[in-house]
C-alpha cells in the first residue's frame, strides 16, 4: 500500500489503532480507548468516530488504488 498524502497516513494509523483495540477487546476483554480516555467519555466517542471515518476512507482508498492499477495496466497493454 502506497501512502500518497497525510490523510492516507492518518487514516491508516487510525484503522490500525482501531484494529488493535478490537483485538485487545476480543482476546482480553480490555478496551484500551476506554482505559485511556474513560468509558463513554466525549473523547472516547470522538476517537471511535474518527476510527470509523478512517475505515470508510480506507474503503475509498482501496477502491481508488484498484481503479488506478486497472487503468495503469490497461495503458501498458
Amino acid at each position: 500500500m502506497a501512502v500518497r498524502n497525510p490523510v492516507d497516513l492518518i487514516a491508516l494509523i487510525l484503522v490500525i489503532v482501531g484494529g488493535l483495540n478490537w483485538g485487545l477487546v476480543g482476546l482480553f476483554d480490555y478496551n484500551l480507548v476506554d482505559a485511556i480516555f474513560g468509558v463513554g467519555s466525549t473523547l472516547s466517542r470522538i476517537i471511535y468516530i474518527l476510527v470509523g471515518l478512517a475505515a470508510l476512507y480506507m474503503i475509498y482508498f482501496t477502491v481508488r488504488a484498484e481503479t488506478y492499477q486497472t487503468h495503469e495496466t490497461a495503458v501498458r497493454h
